[in-house]
Parts: structure tokens; C-alpha cells; sequence
């Protein structure tokens, strides 16, 4: 069983039905007690980073996704559900994330006149190339010619950079995904990118719990 955090700000219905689509068992829950009897867990989001962590502790479901992080079994955190994982977030002012990984939030800042490869914009809505490292246990199977839906304009910079499993170019190269043990998260949307995606959820389905 993967259960899905409904708290009132995910992409819920597009993670659930590609899950669902490629076999998984789902439940999307706000009940705490669901969350620590499933097998894998997915945290989502869309939207400002204070909003969605706002969201989580309204449930009262920030305690029990760390917990559930610590237990071993797998874990995704996607777009904004990758950025509460860490320490820091600077979107509408500072707020504390979950902490389970070091690092802080930031917004993309790009110099007036200074040139950049993409001629960026913020926020950085569309489809990029990912620079995937070796050994990627979620990314595996894919390459630099797959391509993967991005929509935001603050990432993660982690304080260990060895967890990065994935950097993506807009004007400057910036952490699009991370690894650490059971934990996986992604700064783009897998349910968003096709069949790239879809092998991503694929993967993260096969893994052991």
C-alpha cells in the first residue's frame, strides 16, 4: 500500500491516478494512523512552500511523516514536498521545514545583465534535461535525453551535496532530485512527465519496504 498526504495542497488526483495506473495500491489519507501503516509513503506539493508546511501541521501530519521517514521504508517527496524536507524554507518569509534533510529553499536569483544558458525566467515552468549521477536507485533506467515537467522558482540547496541525485540547468545548475537511504524526492513531477515519469513511480514502487 502507498498512501498519499492529503493536506490540502498536493497535486493528489495526477500522483494518485499514475500510481494507480502503473498497478499500485493507493490510498490518499490525512489520517495520521493510515500514514504509519503503509508501506510506502508520497508527500506532494504545489504552492508556496510556508502555505503547504501551514497545511501539514494543520493535519497534524508532520510528525507522523518524519516518523515514517526513520522507520526505513520508502519515501518520495515531490516538488514542494521535496523543498519541506529540509531545514529552511525563504518562500514568503522564513519558515522552518521539516528537517529531515540539511539545507535550506531558495529562490532562483539571476543578475541583472549577467548571460545565462537558457535565457531564464521565474518562475521555471516546462521541460528540462536531467544530469542524473551514477548509481541513482529512482532515476535508474534513465538518461540524459529524457526529459521531466518542472513548475516552480525556489530549490533545494542541500548541505551535503553527496545526497544529490540530480541537477537540472535554468540559467545556473540547481538540485532537481535527492537520495538518502529509503528517502527519494524530486524537484520536477514524475505523475507530469510522461512515460519518464511514469518509470520514475515505477521504480519507486519496486523498491522494497
Amino acid at each position: 500500500m502507498i498512501a498519499v498526504i492529503d493536506y490540502g495542497a498536493g497535486n493528489l488526483a495526477s500522483v494518485a491516478k499514475s500510481l494507480r495506473y502503473i498497478g499500485a495500491d493507493v490510498v490518499v489519507t490525512s489520517d495520521p494512523g493510515e500514514v504509519a501503516k503503509a508501506d510506502k509513503l508520497v508527500l506532494p506539493g504545489v504552492g508556496a512552500f510556508s502555505h503547504c508546511m501551514s497545511g501539514l501541521n494543520d493535519v497534524h501530519l508532520s510528525t507522523a511523516t518524519t516518523d515514517f521517514i526513520q522507520t526505513g521504508r520508502p519515501f518520495l517527496g515531490i516538488c514542494v514536498g521535496l523543498q519541506m524536507l529540509f531545514d529552511v524554507g525563504e518562500e514568503l518569509g522564513e519558515t522552518a521545514g521539516l528537517g529531515v534533510l540539511a539545507g535550506r529553499v531558495v529562490k532562483f536569483d539571476f543578475e541583472q545583465g549577467a548571460e545565462y544558458d537558457d535565457h531564464p525566467k521565474i518562475p521555471h515552468i516546462g521541460w528540462n534535461n536531467l544530469d542524473i549521477k551514477s548509481g541513482s536507485v529512482l532515476l535508474d533506467g534513465l538518461g540524459s535525453d529524457d526529459r521531466f515537467y518542472f513548475v516552480h522558482s525556489f530549490y533545494a540547496v542541500p548541505a551535503d551535496p553527496a545526497i544529490v541525485a540530480a541537477t537540472c540547468t535554468h540559467g545556473y545548475r540547481f538540485c532537481a532530485a535527492v537520495e538518502r537511504g529509503n528517502l527519494f524526492a524530486t524537484q520536477f513531477h514524475p505523475e507530469k512527465s510522461g512515460d519518464a515519469g511514469l518509470h520514475i513511480l515505477r521504480n519507486f514502487n519496486r523498491l522494497d519496504t
